[in-house]
């Protein structure tokens, strides 16, 4: 006769798989990014001139994620689960290492753009290279030693401020360009069912009726589809 499997730690108090939903969107953006820079040939300042910016909001986007967990998360955390305090560490630093290197990428896409060379433009492709390697390490490590402590460590209303902090710091004419790279990298099934239950109403409207062609028409000329 079978037996009930018997839980084990704390319940949950609040649902943070939305957090694993942002990180793929910035896996996935910066595993695109270098090779949309690299594809950038010697003095297309056209081609520049859309891809610059693109990868200027990426790391904007990135710099505002992080200014978010290290306001509403890390102190809490330590806080409330101090076992968990070394590992809130190492997020700190892998921050400040990812940091430093959005504070470079940022400061040599102007000048890469200014003149759309081909050293100004490897220059900006390595440094995204090693973002990409130093986020990538430092997302797995979130998803797998923080999320499980957060989950049973806020309350779902403390949980939500992340989302809210996130959403506030992008313009509201980019808002559907965000929402379809979030659309866009759960898949066309994915993203249907994300459309219909975490949308509200009038939200739904509208992407359907201009920002779901906001976002088909950003991604085509930044991919160049």
């Amino acid at each position: 006769m079978s037996t009930p499997t018997e839980q084990t730690g704390p319940a949950p108090t609040c649902n943070t798989s939305d957090m694993v939903l942002i990180h793929k969107v910035f896996r996935q953006g910066f595993r695109d990014a270098p090779g949309l820079v690299r594809g950038v040939a010697d003095g297309d300042r056209k081609r520049v001139d859309v891809v610059a910016p693109h990868v200027l909001k990426l790391a904007a986007s990135l710099h505002s994620h992080h200014h978010g967990e290290d306001l509403l998360l890390w102190d809490t955390l330590e806080q409330r689960a101090p076992a968990c305090a070394l590992h809130v560490g190492q997020m700190r630093a892998q921050h400040a290492a990812v940091g430093a290197l959005l504070d470079q990428v940022e400061a040599a896409i102007p000048v890469w753009a200014a003149t759309a060379g081909a050293d100004d433009r490897d220059k900006v492709a390595s440094l995204l290279d090693q973002i990409l390697a130093t986020l990538e390490e430092h997302l797995g490590n979130e998803e797998r030693l923080i999320l499980p402590v957060a989950a049973t460590s806020f309350t779902q209303a403390e949980w939500d401020k992340l989302g809210e902090h996130g959403r506030a710091s992008i313009p509201k004419n980019e808002q559907f360009i965000q929402l379809g790279f979030i659309v866009d990298v759960l898949g066309p099934e994915e993203g249907q069912r994300f459309i219909r239950e975490f949308l509200p109403g009038p939200v739904r409207l509208l992407w359907a009726a201009v920002g779901k062609r906001q976002f088909t028409n950003y991604k085509r000329r930044v991919y160049a589809e």
